[in-house]
């Protein structure tokens, strides 16, 4: 049965790819570790490389920048003008009382201000860091990383170089599969070769720690699921645990309940170490959180449960007896903890199918959100959005259930019910989740699988070696050896599968590439590829940040014609790739804003105009077609104000100490 499930997703796979149309993924490599050479930039340093070594298929490039930093004022820009818009509105409902704040630290301290001017203010102050930060990204070259993406003209040549080893020297130039643009974490991008492996032992080390500071509570939890045991190591207790209610609370509920709320905040926690690691998308990101969730649950809930739920009673066996006896007392103890894994798969199994069909903790964080956080709508927008489906913790709380059936098959069959029951409506609600609720984050093609598969295999080894252990402990002891069998060709079989499919799921065959490639020619022949590629990894921040380039205007009072001089005019996004064509494109359709600043210079006042298109950026919003020209003049003692409106265009003038109106 796994063998066709292994063969059938692995079809699927292969069937939805060679289904996909043209895609940015198909024909880009991620390339890392790109050595640096000596009088020659790490764009050209990539250029050269591949117009030497891929010169029928190479088409162009994308460096990467180190934009954190970048990205972190652009956030906070954002910020500000969420804050802008939520004032401003405040002011459309009560025109007769403009908002104000105190300048301190979390306006709480501070002068009282007009929040409108304040908050414009710390914009336009803002809007010129991004510009010089955004220009010194561009112009530095230790911003460019030693990574790439690199595009060719054909899914073959994209295939061949990203499973291919490029340099003599193993850790140069490595290549890899390019994740799709949505599934891009570029905050990692900028990690350098040499910390990555730093990065991952340090992690590995942590995990391992984390696994074993956290079964110090939960043996402490799991133990009280006995009360003589408990009597035992506190009998201080004893009066308060002879309560009825306390006492079917402490053997019943408790336990379950502290577990879950022990494992809530882990997934949070190793999402981050995982993130630490280094890996630069979000599905893989996904994929090592469920791993360390799994391995821990599999210590900690599982084995740890087992253990630790009987060392009181036990604890005297383990110390006394020898050491030929604790396989015995180990098998003993397997079916005794069946009580508690009925609670927990009700507790949490049950529950939790429940609580995920009513929704019942977004719905609170949602009205938690509305009261304190919500101010606009676009707070509302991201309140309300449910996001995707979060693997990292659902896919490994169901192979824990699936092990937890697998083991007590044979020793305890009453748990299967509880089991089944699980599963069954787990399947309806998922499936309905998935389909009419969750945002579909990435598209991984069933990159999972090969984990779940492992998973699976893990779970039969599992059992098969308790059940060597239990079966030792009763009469059936003589039929053991023949029963070691089991383990052996199960990792015959695991291996064999391994080899057999994983590869569809590891690499892409170049015979699928090449059929794509021939269609593709047939069908599509004037299609510009390189124009649609030429900016599809280009970081998100460039393609949303309205940027303020410095122009300087002369103006000739005769003639009224107006003459620029471009001083230092920052490039188009389109510019941040060295072979990318002059255009702005991105896979995700994003609007792209241009700003330009002129001053313009005569013997006594100094003019500032501002045109923007096609959508204002700080307090005006004018749907399209209509373009918005702003132009702001500052005089020494006198202000107009001009609102001139035609059929197409909106034109604005501002001086700012007195304002008339004038319609026309």
């Amino acid at each position: 049965m796994l063998y066709k499930e292994y063969d059938r997703v692995a079809s699927m796979r292969l069937n939805f790819l060679a289904s996909q149309g043209r895609r940015a993924e198909q024909f880009t490599v991620l390339v890392r570790n790109v050595p640096n050479v000596s009088g020659r930039s790490i764009s050209d340093s990539i250029e050269t490389f591949f117009q030497k070594n891929h010169p029928d298929h190479y088409l162009c490039h994308q460096a990467v920048y180190d934009a954190n930093k970048f990205a972190r004022l652009v956030k906070k820009r954002n910020r500000l003008q969420n804050w802008l818009d939520y004032n401003q509105l405040k002011f459309e409902r009560h025109p007769d009382k403009r908002p104000t704040k105190k300048r301190g630290c979390l306006g709480l301290c501070g002068g009282r201000v007009d929040s409108i001017d304040f908050y414009k203010d710390q914009i336009k102050d803002l809007d010129k860091k991004l510009t010089l930060e955004r220009q010194k990204i561009l112009k530095d070259p230790k911003s460019i990383t030693p990574a790439a993406f690199v595009s060719f003209n054909s899914r073959w040549g994209a295939a061949v170089c990203a499973q291919t080893t490029q340099s003599k020297n193993p850790t140069l130039w490595l290549t890899d599969w390019a994740p799709e643009p949505r599934d891009v974490y570029w905050k990692n991008l900028a990690i350098p070769f040499f910390s990555l492996t730093v990065r991952k032992l340090v992690i590995s080390l942590s995990v391992f720690a984390l696994v074993f500071f956290y079964m110090i509570p939960i043996a402490f939890v799991q133990s009280l699921a006995n009360l003589e045991g408990l009597e035992k190591v506190a009998p201080f207790l004893r009066p308060l645990i002879e309560w009825g209610f306390v006492k079917s609370f402490l053997q019943g509920f408790l336990p379950g309940l502290t577990l879950k709320l022990f494992l809530h905040f882990l997934p949070a926690i190793l999402m981050i170490m995982s993130k630490i690691e280094g890996h630069v998308a979000l599905s893989v990101l996904e994929r090592r959180t469920a791993a360390k969730y799994y391995y821990f649950m599999l210590v900690n809930v599982f084995l740890g449960s087992i253990v630790a739920g009987t060392a009181f009673q036990q604890l005297h066996a383990f110390l006394h007896e020898s050491a030929t006896q604790i396989p015995r007392n180990i098998g003993v103890s397997i079916p005794m903890k069946a009580t508690f894994f009925i609670t927990y798969i009700m507790v949490d199994g049950w529950a939790g199918v429940a609580g995920e069909i009513l929704r019942l903790k977004p719905l609170v964080i949602f009205h938690l959100k509305n009261i304190f956080i919500v101010k606009t709508d676009r707070d509302l927008d991201r309140a309300m959005d449910p996001g995707g489906v979060e693997l990292r913790e659902t896919l490994p709380s169901l192979q824990l259930y699936f092990l937890l059936g697998i083991v007590y098959m044979v020793v305890t069959p009453i748990l299967l019910p509880f089991i089944l029951i699980f599963f069954a409506f787990a399947y309806f609600v998922y499936r309905h989740q998935i389909i009419n609720v969750y945002n579909q984050q990435y598209e991984s093609a069933a990159a999972f699988w090969p984990h779940v598969h492992g998973r699976i295999i893990a779970s039969l080894l599992i059992s098969q070696l308790l059940l060597l252990g239990l079966l030792s402990t009763k009469k059936a002891a003589n039929s053991t050896p023949f029963l070691v069998a089991l383990p052996i060709l199960t990792l015959a079989f695991h291996k064999y599968c391994k080899n057999r499919f994983e590869p569809a799921f590891r690499k892409y065959p170049l015979e699928e590439a090449m059929s794509k490639d021939t269609q593709d020619r047939t069908s599509e022949s004037d299609v510009d590829l390189k124009s649609y590629l030429a900016d599809a990894y280009l970081h998100p921040i460039f393609h949303s940040f309205v940027e303020v380039d410095l122009v300087e205007v002369k103006v000739d009072k005769d003639q009224d014609q107006v003459q620029d001089e471009t001083h230092d005019p920052s490039p188009s996004p389109s510019e941040l790739s060295s072979a990318s064509p002059q255009h702005a494109h991105h896979l995700d359709d994003e609007p792209t804003h241009t700003v330009q600043h002129y001053e313009v210079e005569q013997p006594q006042p100094v003019y500032h105009y501002e045109v923007e298109q096609p959508q204002p950026v700080y307090h005006y919003e004018v749907e399209q077609p209509y373009p918005v020209y702003h132009y702001g003049a500052e005089q020494p003692h006198t202000a107009y104000h001009y609102d001139i409106e035609s059929p197409s265009d909106v034109y604005r003038y501002d001086n700012v100490p007195h304002y008339q109106y004038y319609h026309y």
